[in-house]
Parts: C-alpha cells; structure tokens; sequence
C-alpha cells in the first residue's frame, strides 16, 4: 500500500462545509485511492465541534493562518463572533490525525481559512480571493506534511507515481 493521504470531508461527498453542502471531487486518483485504503478523511472543523451549517469564518484582514497559530491574528464569523480558539483545535486534529495513520500528504479544499493551501478569503466577507493558507493547511506544512489543493490532485499524483 502507498502513502496514506488526508482528505477534507467535503472533497469525499459529506455536506459538512459551513453551508451545510458537500464539494465532491470527482477524479480517477481518489477512487484508485480510496479503494486501496489510502484516504483518511476528515473535515476540521467538525473535529473541533464547529456545527453544521455554521456562519462563514474569515481570517482577519492583512492577518496570515501562521499569526493565527502564533496566536497574532483571529479567525472570525460574519458576524464578528471570534472562532479562533476552534480553528487552531481543528487544525491540531487534523495534525493529530495525520501523524496517527502515517499521512504524508493532505488534500485539501481550496479557498477555505481552515484546509486553503493556494488562496483563502481575504476576511472582508466580500468574496475577495487572495494567495494564502487556512490554518489548518498551515499547520500541517509546518510539520513536513505535503499540502494539495484540490485543484492540484494532478500534481498529487505526479508526487505519488502513477497510481491512477
């Protein structure tokens, strides 16, 4: 068996995104993946008791995911409430998880101030994308896990060989 890979919940079809949706992704790798018993799925925030649905969450302007781990930046609701204590415990799940299955590799979905690796939101609540990573992708690079956006699994897979 090749190398375990953490995977946002969304991304496997379970509506767990703040919207109360899923975001499946749909690619011949995962299915090769999940059928060899590679992909430990998990959605953050849930593993931090965050609800579903739940309001939207921003990191705060001009703020990175690694001030929000160092304890220099929020993440915070639409409405102001300050989840931040909740997004650096998903992102300790997450690593948690990852480092007990032997996960080398995380693929994550794009966009999110939890699991974006390439850009996030740029916490205006405007939809305004910026380059960036959420906090729990952060987390997970900072301890030698290999970070994919959900529109790089081809690269993933260029990582990994051809498994497809």
């Amino acid at each position: 068996m090749g190398a375990k890979i953490l995977v946002s919940a969304c991304l496997m079809g379970h509506a767990v995104r703040y919207d109360g949706r899923a975001k499946p992704l749909a690619h011949p790798a995962l299915d090769r993946w999940r059928a060899e018993g590679r992909l430990i799925t998990i959605c953050p925030e849930m593993s931090a008791g965050m609800p579903v649905p739940r309001l939207p969450a921003e990191i705060e302007p001009g703020k990175s995911a690694a001030e929000v781990l160092s304890g220099g930046a929020r993440v915070l609701e639409i409405n102001g409430d300050d989840v931040t204590a909740e997004f650096r415990q998903a992102a300790k799940n997450a690593l948690a998880l990852a480092i007990e299955t032997g996960c080398a590799y995380a693929l994550l979905i794009d966009g999110s101030p939890s699991c974006g690796s390439g850009f996030i939101y740029d916490g205006s609540f405007s939809g305004r994308r910026q380059p960036g990573e959420g906090v729990t992708a952060a987390l997970l690079k900072a301890h030698g896990i290999q970070v994919f956006s959900d529109r790089d699994i081809d690269a993933l897979v260029e990582v990994l060989g051809s498994t497809v």
